[in-house]
This record gives C-alpha cells, structure tokens and sequence, in this order.
C-alpha cells in the first residue's frame, strides 16, 4: 500500500474505549486513530478530512491533557446543519475517532456504553463544532478555515481537466502531488487554520 510520506509523521489520536474493554476488543480498551486509518475509511485525503482530525486531535488533547480520550463520553455539537457543506463529512471523522454519533449509534449493554444521541446539530454556537467531556462538563469550540493555506496557482487549470476528463496521466499524477501537498501544509500549520475557544 503506497501513500504520502507525510501521513506518518501526523500524531495520533489515543483513545480509552470502556465497552471496546468490556468486549475484550483491545487490552484495557486502549487503541489509537492515526490519520492514515481515517483517510481509509474515508477513501481520500482533503483539507476537509484533514481538518476533521485536526479539530479532534486539538480538542481531545485539550480536554484531557495527557491522558487518552475516552471513547463514547465525549459529545460533539455542530453550529450547522448535518446536510450543510461539508458537515456530514466531517461529523462522520469526528463519530468514528469518538463514537458520537446522533441517532444511528450503538444502544448499549443494560444502559451502559451507549454512543447514540451524543452528536447534534443546528445548535446555538459561536463557534463552529462544540466538544464536551461528560464526565467533567468541560468544553471547547473549534473554528476550522483552511483558507489561509492557498492552493498552488496550477490547480485551477489543472482541476478543471480533471474535472473534464481532458487531463494527461502525467498531469493526473501532479494534481494528486500538488492537493496532498496542500494537506501536508495545513497539518504544519494547525495554528494558522483553527481558532479555540474553551468554555
């Protein structure tokens, strides 16, 4: 399996997961997300997924300092809508880090270890996506704008082939290179595309 080079220098996401421990799933319920596990299950890299595990990976470390997340008693709201923009994408990044999810997640054992009804959306925000530790009620909002990172000057023409089916392999393979490369930048640059606010 080839990708990016870049993918492996990414921090991962550490996570305490209480029923994936009950279950016998992982030693102590304890595993971790690298970046390159959610561009799998996304099937790509952009600066939409990218910036879905940035707000996570910032969010988490600030909630829980050094210790690891605890997976499914962590609840996420969302200023937008779930059909607006890229919402759906990037609430689908933050479920799969931290179990949240609205209405479709796991139900729990004897009440326990539910996952269901802790993502919501269209909800009164300053910021952009809201996280919240259960246990503590500790929160922070997260703003994402990747726009401070431009684009190279030869993805307008070059997308627009792609998007036309009119582009060689050659041009195909530097399109790839010159959007990862974006990503790359945006990762190396967390600070210049997120803004936090702790509540």
């Amino acid at each position: 399996m080839q990708y990016p080079d870049f993918y492996d220098s990414i921090p991962t996401i550490k996570v305490q997961d209480p029923l994936s421990d009950i279950l016998g799933s992982f030693h102590h319920g304890e595993y971790e997300f690298s970046y390159l596990d959610i561009v799998k299950a996304s099937g790509h890299s952009c600066p939409t997924v990218a910036g879905a595990f940035i707000v996570t990976m910032v969010a988490l470390n600030s909630l829980y300092k050094e210790k690891r997340a605890v997976r499914g008693e962590i609840e996420v709201e969302f200023k937008d809508s779930l059909e607006d923009g890229v919402t759906g994408v990037i609430s689908n990044v933050i479920s799969h880090i931290t179990g949240a999810t609205d209405k479709s997640g796991f139900k729990g054992l004897n009440k326990k270890f539910a996952r269901h009804s802790l993502m919501k959306f269209d909800t009164q925000l300053e910021y952009a996506i809201k996280f919240t530790r259960l246990d503590t009620n500790k929160s922070i909002e997260i703003n994402y704008d990747p726009k401070p990172i431009a684009q190279n000057i030869l993805m307008t023409s070059l997308i627009q082939k792609v998007m036309q089916n009119s582009a060689t392999d050659e041009e195909l393979e530097l399109f790839g290179k010159l959007w990862q490369t974006r990503v790359s930048e945006i990762f190396e640059n967390i600070d210049k595309v997120i803004s936090i606010k702790e509540v």
